[in-house]
């Protein structure tokens, strides 16, 4: 469907804003993320905090205990089972009250790009850049003026009409082997129109890919295979986005000047940034699912 856990937290966040969750704890439950694989839910919980939240949790259940099975640090044997008898212990209770309930319809859920200066500046690829004059709230439209100046984009010009110069693919939020199978998929077979880089979550991770045969893809589609590391999400290790310069970006945060001075950022899940590297800009990851492209 190309609706991945990158999208659902974008969501959120655009939902209730930056400053959301502010002081609390975020639980994700329901249908949606109880299908998702342990690696979406580590990308859900890892952007908890982009929503002001102290942390965010999902209650462990069998796909989390498969994920940790026979991983370098886990429990072996009885230890484990009496592991996994405890975890189970720890969903929160039927009746257990929150200071708030927030309900979205993962049906209604698309691929998100943001397009502003927050992770709360999100909207499905299929809408449009905001207007702040069709805004009511001054603070609000002071904002929505303030982002589109930065990022160089115009009030009702079409999300996938925005052109980028590079991709990063990377960072603790989206560079497991997941993601990077994911995004692997949409470029296989394929060449970027821009340049970018790979930079996956671990050694480990790394290795697994490489055993794959990820990296070759990469490498044939034009894009860079590095070393894991924070690397261009803060404009690390001489890693940067040229002021001016547009970024699809699969890391946590689009603030001014995160991937370097004057750099413009588009959060995204790695099959979106795949697929805007391959077109040269924003687009629906959906038409390469459906064989459009």
């Amino acid at each position: 469907s190309g609706i991945t856990a990158k999208d659902i937290a974008l969501a959120i966040i655009a939902r209730i804003g930056a400053d959301g969750a502010r002081g609390h704890a975020i639980e994700y439950a329901g249908t949606a993320i109880g299908a998702l694989s342990m690696e979406g839910r580590l990308t859900l919980c890892n952007l908890a905090i982009e929503s002001g939240a102290r942390c965010g949790m999902i209650a462990p259940d069998e796909t989390t205990f498969a994920y940790v099975t026979g991983r370098p640090f886990a429990p072996k044997g009885d230890l484990l089972d009496r592991a996994i008898a405890n975890w189970r212990e720890l969903a929160t209770d039927a009746d257990a009250a929150f200071d708030r309930e927030i309900r979205l319809d993962g049906t209604q859920v698309a691929p998100t790009v943001t397009w502003g200066i927050s992770p709360e500046d999100a909207l499905p690829i299929s809408a449009d850049v905001p207007d702040p004059a069709a805004l009511d709230d001054p603070a609000q439209a002071s904002h929505v003026r303030e982002a589109l100046d930065y990022m160089g984009l115009k009030a009702g010009q079409a999300l996938d009409s925005i052109k980028i110069d590079r991709v990063f693919i990377g960072s603790c939020t989206n560079s497991r082997i997941e993601d990077l199978r994911a995004a692997a998929a949409i470029l296989a077979g394929r060449t970027a129109r821009v340049p970018g880089l790979v930079s996956p979550g671990s050694h480990l991770v790394k290795q697994q890919a490489e055993q794959e045969g990820l990296d070759r893809i990469f490498r044939a589609a034009g894009l860079d295979w590095v070393g894991s590391g924070c690397s261009m999400c803060v404009g690390m290790n001489g890693d940067l986005v040229p002021a001016g310069e547009r970024c699809a970006s699969t890391t946590n945060r689009n603030f001014k000047g995160r991937q370097g001075p004057g750099a413009r950022t588009h959060l995204m899940s790695p099959a979106m940034v795949a697929a805007a590297a391959v077109t040269g800009q924003l687009t629906d990851v959906r038409n390469f699912l459906r064989g459009d492209r």
